[in-house]
């Protein structure tokens, strides 16, 4: 394990679980959150935003997390695992207003980018009926010879952390 793309909905624990994979495979950690906005929130144009995963797959080793559907595609591409966060509807809403509890809002500098409005909460709220089949469909479609490990809440994201780093001992 080499390349890992962590996808999943807002909320899930895919920048937790990056950071943990990071330092257990001793990969450096990209969250797309924090290559595609600046600290005011403004959003990268989108072709220099493909440009910076391209240049970041590039690289011999990396975890990187985070949604970006239209961009998937190069992640798929070049990982040689991706980790779907499968959680609950629930587990998710709980996870963006625990965090935003934890972190308060903005940027923090490690990754988390607290910002929760309706649009937040309504696509974390309808990601499993709209979004899921979609980013399946490109897991499917593009992941060739690709591991795909599918946590469905953070127990099973415990132990599979913890299966990875027996396994790097």
């Amino acid at each position: 394990m080499r390349k890992v793309a962590v996808v999943g909905c807002g909320g899930s624990g895919k920048s937790h679980l990056a950071r943990e994979l990071g330092r257990i495979l001793d990969a450096p950690v990209t969250h797309l959150d924090a290559a595609f906005y600046d600290d005011r929130w403004n959003a990268l144009p989108m072709d220099k935003f493909t440009d910076v995963q391209r240049e970041l797959v590039a690289q011999p080793r990396w975890v990187i997390d985070g949604n970006y559907n239209s961009t998937l595609q190069v992640r798929l591409e070049a990982c040689d695992t991706v980790v779907l966060m499968d959680v609950s509807t629930v587990a998710a809403l709980y996870g963006i207003f625990s965090r935003q509890i934890r972190h308060g809002a903005g940027h923090k500098g490690n990754g988390v980018r607290n910002r929760i409005h309706w649009g937040v909460i309504k696509c974390v709220a309808t990601y499993r009926r709209r979004m899921r089949p979609r980013v399946m469909a490109k897991i499917e479609e593009f992941r060739s010879g690709t591991d795909v490990v599918l946590l469905a809440n953070r127990r099973q994201t415990h132990r599979w952390l913890w299966k990875v780093a027996a396994e790097q001992s």
